[in-house]
């Protein structure tokens, strides 16, 4: 048993996963020119595992110019961050159009939790 508040996996998983770590720090400070595909196949180790101890901290891309992992939305290969720009640029603007859509006009009749804002408007306007 373990508690999952202070680790994701049991004792001896946890223990293999920091053996995996150490191999993986050691064959990269070795081989500073690998990229991630390569450091997983060389390790046997998968790419969301050594790109989860890249946003950990544990592993440094400062002294791997090769290395990087796989944007959260698109897969290309970014080396900072959760998205590439692209991505990120996409996000900002999918945001901002369904911000833009979601503006309250009580002229328009919208459906769901929208009709009981407008309900209430349209019960102000004839208390008045």
């Amino acid at each position: 048993m373990f508690s999952k508040n202070f680790r994701e996996v049991c004792n001896n998983c946890h223990a293999s996963l920091e053996k995996d770590y150490e191999r993986c720090v050691e064959h990269l400070r070795q081989n500073k020119g690998l990229d991630i595909t390569q450091l997983s196949e060389d390790m046997e180790v998968s790419v969301k595992q050594i790109t989860k101890w890249i946003r950990e901290g544990r592993i440094s891309l400062l002294n791997a110019p090769n290395m990087s992992y796989p944007c959260e939305s698109c897969g290309i290969l970014i080396r900072d961050g959760h998205m590439c720009d692209n991505c990120k640029a996409r996000l900002q603007r999918d945001v901002k159009n369904a911000t833009g859509t979601l503006q309250h006009n009580p002229d328009e009749k919208h459906t769901g939790a929208y009709q009981i804002g407008n309900r209430l408007h349209d019960r102000k306007k004839t208390e008045l």
